[in-house]
């Protein structure tokens, strides 16, 4: 993975660079989501990050429920059904133990379904290595382009220096 980056010190001029970098990624050959950016503390009043995005979260944690719920339920009427055990004119499939165990296992679902795809949507664990460098522990704000075009290095670095940028630095990952 290879990228170019610039380093502010102000999030006005870092949230100018994201502008420019957004509304000229056609021209330059790269896609809105290759925009890289690390700060070191949050920066919501300024329009640095991503605009929030719908998820699929909630149906998936409901999904996992529905599944959980109704093998819970498979798992004990099915078992009870199996070892029929005398009742004394009761059903075989009793009503409160049968609850209990469906209770259990739509929340055991749900609850799965929830962690997993946190874990997607977050992209852990990662295996590769993302753009970072030492200033931004310092307080420098990191914007940058990942893998661009060779042709565009150098208009991607003046615009990043046109943007404020007091470095422009290149990365590259094993």
């Amino acid at each position: 993975m290879k990228a170019i980056y610039g380093l502010y010190s102000d999030p006005h001029s870092a949230e100018r660079a994201m502008h420019r970098l957004r509304s000229s990624c056609s021209a330059l050959g790269f896609e809105v989501r290759n925009i890289c950016l690390a700060t070191s503390e949050p920066l919501d009043e300024f329009d640095l990050g991503w605009k929030e995005q719908k998820t699929a979260m909630p149906w998936l944690a409901a999904l996992g429920g529905l599944i959980g719920g109704t093998s819970g339920y498979l798992l004990v009427s099915l078992t009870q059904r199996a070892y029929p055990l005398p009742t004394g004119n009761m059903p075989i499939v009793a009503l409160w133990p049968t609850g209990v165990i469906v209770y259990e296992l739509t929340m055991l679902g749900a609850i799965l379904t929830t962690f997993i795809s946190l874990l997607a949507s977050a992209r852990l664990p990662r295996w590769r290595k993302d753009v970072y460098d030492p200033a931004v522990a310092e307080g420098k704000i990191l914007v940058g382009v990942i893998n661009p075009r060779e042709a565009a290095h150098d208009d991607l670095a003046k615009m990043l220096l046109d943007a404020g940028a007091e470095q422009v630095k290149e990365f590259a990952s094993r």
